[in-house]
């Protein structure tokens, strides 16, 4: 699952190092900004067929915080 989120925002984020990006890395570390943020969700919500509420959303902080929440609701 790491994996195919560091794609998601490699592409996302074409000024981003993808040896830079680890299961800590904190989004303020990456430059995200909240339009960032916003399509980085929703390609993550295509790439796994689900939808993520909004409150839960903005509460990611870090790679591993999606990681933790797709895996509460059963993606692997």
């Amino acid at each position: 699952m790491f994996k195919k989120i560091k794609a998601i925002i490699v592409e996302q984020l074409s000024v981003v190092d993808p040896s830079d990006i680890t299961m800590d890395s904190a989004f303020d570390s990456m430059d995200i900004d909240s339009i960032d943020a916003v399509e980085i969700i929703m390609a993550i919500e295509d790439e796994f067929e689900i939808e993520i509420p909004d409150e839960v959303a903005e509460n990611f902080g870090s790679i591993s915080d999606i990681i933790n929440y797709l895996a509460t609701v059963g993606i692997e």
